[in-house]
This record gives structure tokens, sequence and C-alpha cells, in this order.
């Protein structure tokens, strides 16, 4: 008897969502957020930009700068597109905000949360202040969101090898995606041994960029700082791109912590871990709203539960 594919009971817990015409909708819906900031580069996206001009044969090595060059993943997919590259980077930025957005409805689906609450979580990973101002900059942080999601539908559907699988690719996009693999193996959601050798292959890639694929790049820091962290506190432009990144995320989470269904508790640990690099990172150089962004595949499960009871739990 043939086996049932591994999304089947998504599909199977609430038949009255139409996922080709949700797509669609996330699709129009990404692409209006977007289109004001369409292929911006500054700062962190010239470097990503840089990167994938370099894979194309369009600019030296030495022209590079660590360690946007490390985070290969999405700049290689970029340079693979046909035609202008800064449109291409543009467009394959709004497909992974769209796809992310897909999975975090799916995500919640899977949870026992209904299609509206489901429909919910995907408009607010779509309508959000890092949407509309990080996403369409040529940056990695929109493939980084999109393999969280899939990671957390994942764990959800029961599927430990697709989630490895998301946490591989999450490692190839920014290295800090690692922790998802550690966590998997740590809580036991997949088998030692395959664990290991996930964490392993992570571990290989990121040694592997480092020192043979992107090779020679003058080296990098950091250092924490006690001057870093007041000049953080002070920056209020950093300040404000985070608490409007948060503002509806964060307080929603909170709300929704209480009648959030067991399913979604082990990711409360997941959050914490995951939000420890950005926290680690406000000690050294300059962070935005891009650290609340990273965490929204975490917390939009538990903003979805806002107004349920503790007792309508499924």
């Amino acid at each position: 008897m043939l086996s049932a594919p591994p999304f089947s009971p998504i599909l199977a817990a609430e038949r009255r969502i139409d996922w080709l015409q949700l797509a669609a909708a996330f699709t129009l819906l990404s692409f209006l957020v977007m289109v004001w900031r369409w292929g911006g580069t500054i700062a962190d996206s010239q470097a990503y930009y840089d990167t994938a001009r370099w894979l194309r044969g369009e600019l030296p090595a030495g022209s590079l700068v660590a360690p946007f060059p490390y985070r290969l993943l999405v700049p290689a997919l970029a340079a693979a597109i046909p035609g202008d590259l800064r449109n291409g980077f543009a467009m394959l930025n709004w497909a992974l905000v769209t796809a992310g957005a897909c999975l975090m409805s799916a995500a919640v689906l899977r949870a026992g949360l209904g299609h509206n609450r489901a429909i919910a979580a995907g408009l607010m990973m779509v309508v959000s202040l890092p949407t509309f101002w990080y996403a369409p900059y040529l940056l990695v942080d929109p493939g980084s969101v999109c393999a969280r999601a899939a990671f957390v539908l994942a764990v959800l559907c029961g599927q430990p090898w697709l989630a490895a699988l998301a946490g591989l690719l999450g490692t190839a996009v920014r290295e800090e995606n690692i922790l998802l693999l550690v966590w998997l193996l740590a809580m036991r959601r997949i088998a030692f041994v395959p664990g290991l050798a996930a964490l392993a292959a992570a571990g290989a890639w990121i040694v592997a960029v480092r020192w043979w694929l992107v090779g020679g790049l003058p080296a990098y820091a950091w250092t924490p700082a006690w001057a870093q962290l007041v000049h953080a506190l002070g920056d209020w432009r950093s300040l404000a791109t985070i608490l409007g990144s948060a503002c509806l995320a964060a307080p929603l989470a909170l709300l929704g912590w209480r009648a959030a269904p067991a399913a979604l508790r082990p990711f409360a640990g997941l959050l914490v871990l995951m939000a420890l690099p950005p926290l680690y990172a406000a000690l050294c150089v300059r962070v935005d709203g891009r650290a609340v962004w990273g965490l929204y595949p975490f917390l939009l499960p538990f903003a979805a539960c806002a107004g349920l009871r503790p007792d309508t739990r499924r």
C-alpha cells in the first residue's frame, strides 16, 4: 500500500483553503509591499550583490568583504538566474517571501488552529515592516526566514528528515541556522546517528566555504564591546526598526502563549536558542529589525493563538 505524502495531514486538516489561490494572493500582496524599494543595495545588501557578481565572474574575489560571501546559497541562486542580476536577485527574494508565508500558514494549520488563523499567520509574514524595509533589498534574510518556516512545518508534520534538509539549506544561507540542527538532535526529534551526520554535514559546509570555496579574504572578528552596546542603545534608527518589526508579532505571541497547543510548546525553546546569535551580535556590531524578522517563523505560530482560550487547545 502506498504511504501518504509527508504533508498530507495538512490538506486533510482543513480543505477550505485553496492553496493555489492563497499562494497567488500572497505573491501579489508581497509584490505590492516590496515594489517600492525593489532591488536596493546599501551596506550589507551591496556585499551580497557583489558576491553574486563575483559568482558571475564580474568581480574579482579580492573585492569581497567577509563574512557576507560565506552566506553563499542565495547569491549563488541569484547569479544563476538569467538576465539582469539586480532584478533577478530581487525576484528571488520575492519568491522566498511568498514561499515563507505559505509555509507559515501551513504550519499554523498543521498545529490545528484553523484556516482563518493560518491565513492570518501568512499575512503577518507578508504585511510587516521587514518585508517592506528589508526584503526588497538584495539580502539573504528572506532565504533564511523561508528555511526556518520550512523547518517548523516539517517538525510539526513529524518529518525529521525534511526538517534536517531545511536546516542544512538554512545553514547554507546563514551560518547560525546550524542551531536548527542542534535543536533537532538535542530534542531527539531525529535519530542520533542521522542527526549527528546532518550536523556534521552543515559544519563541513561552513568550513568548506570559509577555507576553500571563498578563501583568502581578510580576517574579521565579532568581539563584544561595552562601547558597542552603549552605541546600539543610542542608535534610534536601529531601535525603531527593531520595535517596528516586533510591535505586532511579539505582543501577540505573548498573548497566545497560554493557549498554544502542545505541538507548539517545544518551539519556545527553539525561539530562545535562535535569539542568542542576534543578541550576541548586538554586543559586537550594529543590529536592526532583521534580528526580529529571523524569529518570525517561531513567533507567529504563537501569535496565531492570540484570543484562544486555553481550554480550546486541540
